[in-house]
């Protein structure tokens, strides 16, 4: 017999609003670097004024309600309980689309994003687009994790959601669409399942990282090759803490709010196409709905284990293989990284479409969802009828 779903609506106590508040408004900051802004970390300027913020004036209920505006379930899978979205398309033949996002973000990117893809007609799309769309919390964030529950791999988490759309909601086809930890699940469907998948889309590039692998790189490759060692010797300290000692770090951001809204809003501010200032990329709400998730269901530790998981085991595309079925890519301009079609056509073999966009960077969904959306929409168009 199927696994069936329950109906989910999120309600953070009050008691739990009230101790963020609290703690929020005994924070011991840190000192700085004389004139350092952002150039060492978050900014000890921006994160007093977010955490007054956050204290005195986010409104936690309605983001809460935003949230709530959307049809939510649970099933109990593969040793957790699975939160997810399932929102009916409004068209004459919607497909469905599993939606993954990534880390250190959360469901609430996709807010935006949803009703462009369910709904296309109300944005002044063709309903014939239209996709019911399906957006878990990933297995261990957010409202999919519990205590002392299993830790999942990016393998394990697409082998649990490809279970959610099959086994459970009963779809044998589907296409499948993520960004950061999101395309490598969406990567991983399409290598290991991909009878069941019509099409991944993409909006960052889950490529293996080893440069010595490019012997004679043509110049957009050797640009790619010093963007990549940039990266590796700059940007990924994270990564070097997360997939070694990730309960070390959770212990800080577990019990400070305030440490844990620097650690994400230093990766926001820098993986967003905001020119520096944040909020011209993603609105400060925004930013703290998802950071309060992040704190209300304690899920950080849990969350770091897929960078645990990929440090100590094989690239969820095994090296040499590759990802045969029908692949798009939205390269956005600030995204992380950004790898040529050369390189890129190595491991995914069927790339329909790969479009270029003028603004935009790793936070897609919140940052360009119309744009996002319209490429979404263009890319199954080339592979939904495949059933």
């Amino acid at each position: 017999m199927p696994l069936q779903p329950t109906r989910f609506e999120l309600s953070v106590p009050q008691d739990a609003i009230d101790d963020l508040r609290f703690r929020l408004g005994r924070t011991r900051f840190p000192d700085e670097a004389p004139d350092s802004g952002w150039s060492h970390g978050a900014d000890l300027t921006f994160m007093r004024d977010l955490a007054a913020y956050w204290r005195e004036q986010f409104d936690w209920r309605a983001a809460e309600a935003r949230l709530n505006a959307f049809p939510q379930y649970k099933v109990d899978l593969a040793g957790i309980g699975l939160h997810f979205l399932h929102v009916p398309g409004q068209g004459p033949d919607p497909h469905p689309l599993l939606l993954s996002h990534g880390w250190p973000g959360s469901v609430f990117e996709f807010l935006n994003l949803i009703p462009r893809l369910a709904d296309p007609g109300r944005f002044g799309g063709d309903p014939a687009d239209a996709f019911t769309v399906i957006a878990p919390s990933l297995p261990g964030f957010g409202l999919s994790f519990a205590p002392h529950q299993p830790r999942f791999s990016a393998e394990a988490m697409a082998d649990c959601l490809a279970s959610l759309m099959t086994d459970v909601l009963g779809y044998t086809r589907f296409g499948a669409q993520g960004g950061d930890w999101g395309s490598f699940i969406a990567a991983r469907l399409g290598h290991a399942y991909p009878d069941r998948i019509s099409g991944i889309h993409l909006n960052f590039l889950p490529l293996r990282r080893d440069a010595e692998l490019v012997a004679e790189p043509t110049p957009e490759e050797a640009r790619y090759l010093q963007e990549l060692a940039h990266f590796l010797r700059e940007e990924a300290g994270y990564q070097a803490i997360q997939g070694t000692r990730p309960q070390t770090l959770a212990y800080g951001l577990t019990d400070s709010p305030a440490g844990l809204a620097a650690w994400i809003t230093e990766k926001f501010r820098a993986w967003s196409d905001c020119l520096g200032n944040l909020e011209t990329a993603i609105s400060r709400d925004d930013l703290l709905a998802n950071i309060s998730l992040y704190w209300f269901t304690g899920a950080i530790n849990s969350s770091f284990w897929p960078y645990y998981a990929r440090a100590h085991g094989p690239w969820p595309v095994p090296e040499g293989e590759t990802v045969d079925v029908p692949t798009g890519y939205a390269a956005f301009p600030r995204e992380i990284l950004r790898p040529p079609r050369s390189l890129v056509a190595r491991t995914f073999t069927d790339i329909r479409r790969w479009t270029s966009f003028e603004r935009g960077g790793h936070f897609a969904a919140l940052e360009q969802p119309d744009a996002l959306a319209a490429d979404i929409r263009a890319f199954f168009r080339l592979c939904r009828s495949v059933r």
